[in-house]
């Protein structure tokens, strides 16, 4: 199921209307989203888990959300 502008903002908290939009448009789920928000605000600690670097859905919304973590997954 894809996200609605509510679960977005449930997630990362308040969000400008164009990054909403980019977000929305992935078509990802509130999972997807929450995993993303997870790698941009724990990249480490969730490496060194040896959890995969995300990939798909996920890996566009890391870019969107952090842009300048581009190169660095």
């Amino acid at each position: 199921m894809t996200l609605s502008s509510g679960e977005v903002r449930a997630i990362i908290g308040p969000v400008d209307e164009v990054l909403l939009a980019d977000i929305l448009a992935t078509g990802a789920s509130a999972r997807e989203l929450a995993e993303a928000w997870a790698w941009v605000n724990a990249e480490e600690a969730l490496a060194d888990e040896g959890r995969p670097l995300p990939t798909g859905r996920i890996a566009r919304l890391v870019d969107l959300l952090d842009p300048g973590q581009e190169n660095e997954l």
